[in-house]
């Protein structure tokens, strides 16, 4: 197996406008090393497949649409975590933030504890601290 490249989280941008040409920069690299890092995991495990015969393609076209198949898939998950990641509750009421959430989440591959943090890092600040607060009050009790 090859080396497997590791990229820095990216940095949050702090609204100020002198601040945005370094931050698109920053994006764009960032973006460019983590399409290197899926294409070379990719490449990885098409060459093993290919070495253990689980894999033949007959013609270049069959293989550059599998090529084209495998990161159109990719691309369009990374948007979905996106849209996922953005959504805030905003001024929407509970219910109101629970049924958007669900919308999005619904087409997102992501499930369980994935799910449960983004619900929660969604929520209004205030919401979330009272939250936090009764989940410590049960766990005291349980103990």
């Amino acid at each position: 197996m090859g080396p497997h490249i590791k990229v820095a989280k990216l940095v949050i941008f702090n609204r100020k406008a002198e601040k945005v040409g370094e931050f698109v920069i920053t994006c764009r690299l960032y973006l460019r090393m983590k399409i290197k890092e899926a294409t070379v995991i990719w490449k990885e495990n098409i060459m093993e497949e290919l070495e253990t015969e689980e894999m033949e393609y007959e013609t270049v076209e069959e293989f550059l649409t599998a090529l084209k198949k495998e990161f159109s898939r990719r691309e369009e998950e990374s948007v979905k975590v996106a849209e996922l990641r953005k959504l805030e509750q905003g001024g929407r009421t509970m219910e109101e933030f629970v049924q958007e959430f669900k919308k999005v989440a619904r087409d997102n591959r992501y499930k369980g504890r994935f799910l449960v943090e983004e619900f929660k890092r969604g929520m209004n600040r205030e919401i979330r601290r009272k939250l936090m607060e009764a989940e410590n009050q049960l766990v005291s009790i349980k103990q």
